[in-house]
């Protein structure tokens, strides 16, 4: 049987291919089988076309030995577990297989070797030396050995090109002695000599494109290898600095914090309301430690003498009749509804569920439909369910509610300034459902509604409609028989920057309080999504917030510490501080937004120095002790399979009698979605999507035709859509163009009556 001729092995080819007998069983002996040789892995197939479908067995080199029988019998084996008795039709056809099969091995074994010792630090002699000592000279001996390595390899190529140059003249002069037709014992002696010369050729080239190949890796490794070191060497250099600059910072604040304690005991000895002089010099080094490895925080709290928790307003100066009568009130009524217990008299009527189906093991590649969309608006970007989770924005947006209670407690507040701490929690608290929640909430439709209608249980009534489709804007109302309105209209910008996803809430939300007229308004900060690329999804929250109450002028300032890796702060840091319309501080909030948030009553303050070349300064309070505001409340269990849903969110999409047909709750692709009919969702989500489109472009049409019509097209609409919930006014608060609820919406659910709703799904 002839064989078909394969290319003589090399060491630099990645792929060998060809016939061999392997043996079967002892009835059919040896059979022809078609074997590949690639990447470290030798495998066989009965025939050339089930490469593509049916691997018949494989073997790894890298573990295996490979043993010669004959002329033209080998056997490779890994240990016991697979052995293949093989056969090549000549010893030519054997000794090329033999050769890529070595070289194949001792590739694959060098590998693994690497991968195994990747993580490993260097040996001793490999130490770093001083920068301008042994670094020149290790690198003139690399040079040096490269440089001799280098003409080592040109020597064996001028060998092997004068062995490739004799070896054909004496192919040629065999050949022309076997076209002579010899007969009997000469003719087999011709054609051995042939078998061993071709034998020997394809040894030499073996053992000359090894030798390249050990010149290309030395040099590889050895550029890897120094570039290693050096980066070693400079960042040795700078953990060294640092650490340097540590301790002497760790000196500064302890020395700041026993002048500081010197100075409380100097001012309760006095009967004096003011800070010792030496408290200053002190700050100043202090300073110096909080710019050391990140950004630095605007201030710093210290405890308070213990006096202060006992002394009389009229005995305490330098605070006002309106500060002492909070500290009373704060230390007898921490919270200032406790005395009233609305969940005693509003008991839930209805049984919510605690479930939703498990979300479906579904792979899919983020970065395989992200990488064509860097630099775009997320909302123009269309993309499958199974990035999303189902639910809404508007419910999404609804889920600021979590934590009514906060503004519950507020409205019962007899202090604005201690209002102003419920407030503020209560603008941190929306962030803590989103920790874990990396699934893309589904972009509302234009007329989309969605109503929480919780007056029974908790008191309050909340309706959002999407107003605005480009850009998409929400407008959100909500009215509680406790003494509040919250009010917001939330356009979201959004940026895909490569590695992570940002995503920038526009728009202010309101907070009105019947009890003292107190209307507050406040902005959210970025959410930031990392790892778009590679590794596990995780969410950051960054920025400032100003909280600020515009009856009063009381501000409350919070601030987001972005994710450091240097930072020695706990993640996901908030701190705050409220502050009275003349600027003084009266209570100081921190925590961090997933978890809790606690505020302290400020006793003292005292103004640091400049702090180094950047002029800041810091302020030093001097606090009561804290007391816990906010904390969040546990998932519920399972959540993990739930898309991470809080117990509110898990009731979000739940199906209710009686709510608008343009509620998110008869949304079809959301609806399968949750079902976990994830391939009928994204066709249901195709179909509502090019229903929009049409809609939109007829729209347009009229609004066209208006313009024609009136011969003005400065005055006419491009888009002449209204919402229809809420009306386009100006806010009297912020001059900002929103939408507002104009009413009707719960008159309408009680009649039954949607006629002026469109069909959008």
């Amino acid at each position: 049987m002839s064989e078909p001729k394969t290319p003589t092995p090399t060491p630099a080819g990645d792929t060998y291919k060809g016939w061999v007998f392997k043996w079967t069983n002892y009835i059919k002996g040896y059979q022809r089988r078609w074997f590949v040789l690639s990447n470290g892995l030798l495998s066989y197939y009965r025939t050339q076309a089930e490469m593509g479908h049916t691997c018949r067995g494989t073997i790894n080199l890298a573990t295996a030995t490979i043993t010669v029988d004959d002329a033209c019998n080998f056997v490779i084996s890994n240990g016991g577990a697979q052995t293949y008795h093989l056969k090549a039709s000549c010893e030519v056809e054997r000794q090329r297989w033999i050769t890529a099969l070595e070289l194949a091995k001792a590739k694959a074994a060098r590998m693994q070797a690497e991968s195994d010792d990747s993580g490993d630090d260097f040996s001793p002699s490999s130490t770093p030396a001083a920068p301008g000592q042994g670094g020149a000279s290790q690198n003139s001996e690399v040079q040096s050995a490269l440089r001799t390595l280098g003409s080592k390899v040109e020597d064996l190529s001028t060998c092997n090109d004068l062995i490739s140059k004799h070896g054909s003249a004496l192919q040629r002069s065999l050949s022309e002695l076997d076209s002579l037709r010899l007969t009997g014992e000469a003719g087999d002696k011709i054609r051995q000599v042939t078998e061993r010369a071709t034998l020997f050729r394809i040894t030499s080239n073996a053992m000359i494109n090894a030798c390249r190949d050990f010149l290309a890796l030395a040099q590889a490794h050895s550029k890897r290898w120094q570039k290693a070191l050096q980066s070693e060497r400079e960042q040795r250099v700078r953990l060294e600095e640092t650490l340097e600059q540590l301790a002497k910072q760790h000196n500064h604040l302890e020395r700041a914090f026993r002048g500081a304690a010197q100075a409380n005991a100097t001012t309760d000895n006095k009967s004096a309301a003011g800070p010792g002089k030496g408290e200053a010099s002190d700050e100043d080094d202090e300073n110096e430690f909080f710019d050391a490895m990140e950004e630095a925080p605007e201030f710093i709290t210290v405890p308070a003498d213990p006096q202060f928790h006992k002394r009389s307003s009229s005995n305490v100066s330098g605070f006002n009749s309106e500060m002492c009568a909070d500290d009373q009130s704060l230390n007898e009524e921490p919270l200032a509804m406790n005395q009233e217990s609305p969940s005693q008299e509003l008991v839930p009527l209805k049984k919510r569920r605690t479930r939703i189906p498990d979300k479906p093991n579904y792979s899919l590649n983020l970065w395989s439909i992200m990488k064509n969309c860097i630099g775009k608006e997320l909302s123009k970007i269309p993309m499958p369910v199974n990035f999303n989770e189902p639910i809404s924005m508007l419910q999404r947006l609804s889920e600021d509610l979590e934590y009514h209670e906060l503004l519950d407690k507020a409205s019962k507040c007899q202090s604005s300034l201690e209002q102003m701490c419920y407030v503020a929690a209560f603008s941190v608290s929306s962030y803590s459902t989103t920790v874990h929640r990396t699934g893309k909430p589904f972009n509302p439709l234009l007329g989309e509604t969605f109503e929480l209608d919780r007056r029974r249980e908790s008191g309050y009534r909340s309706l959002c409609e999407q107003v605005s489709h480009h850009p998409p804007a929400a407008a959100h109302h909500v009215i509680s028989d406790r003494g509040w309105t919250l009010r917001q209209e939330i356009t979201v910008a959004s940026k895909f920057r490569g590695k992570y996803l940002s995503i920038m809430p526009l728009g202010t939300i309101h907070a009105i309080f019947e009890k003292g007229n107190n209307h507050y308004t406040w902005k959210k900060v970025t959410t930031t999504v990392h790892n778009i690329i590679v590794g596990k999804l995780w969410i950051d929250q960054s920025g400032e917030i100003d909280v600020v109450n515009h009856t009063t002028g009381d501000r409350c300032h919070l601030k987001f510490a972005p994710y450091s890796y240097f930072s020695r702060d706990v993640a996901r840091k908030v701190t705050g501080v409220v502050m009275d319309k003349d600027g003084k501080a009266h209570y100081v909030l921190s925590g961090t937004w997933d978890e809790k948030m606690e505020f302290s009553r400020v006793m003292q303050s005292s103004r640091g120095g400049e702090n180094g070349t950047e002029g800041k300064q810091k302020t030093v309070y001097q606090t009561l002790k804290a007391r816990e505001v906010w904390r969040r409340n546990p998932l519920p269990e399972g959540a993990e399979t739930m898309y991470y849903f809080t117990a509110l969110a898990l009731t979000l999409n739940e199906p209710e009698d009686g709510i608008a047909p343009t509620d998110s709750r008869r949304r079809p692709d959301q609806r399968l979605m949750e079902d976990g009919r994830w391939d009928e969702a994204n066709s249901e989500k195709q179909r509502l999507e090019e229903k929009q489109r049409s809609v939109r472009r007829e729209r347009e049409r009229e609004a066209a035709s208006q313009r024609t019509s009136s011969q003005s097209e400065e005055g006419a609409p491009h888009d002449n859509y209204q919402a229809l919930w809420f009306e386009r006014c100006e806010d009297r608060i912020t001059g900002e163009q929103v939408h507002i609820y104009k009413g009707g919406y719960w008159e309408a659910k009680d009649r039954g009556l949607w006629e002026g709703c469109p069909d959008i799904f």
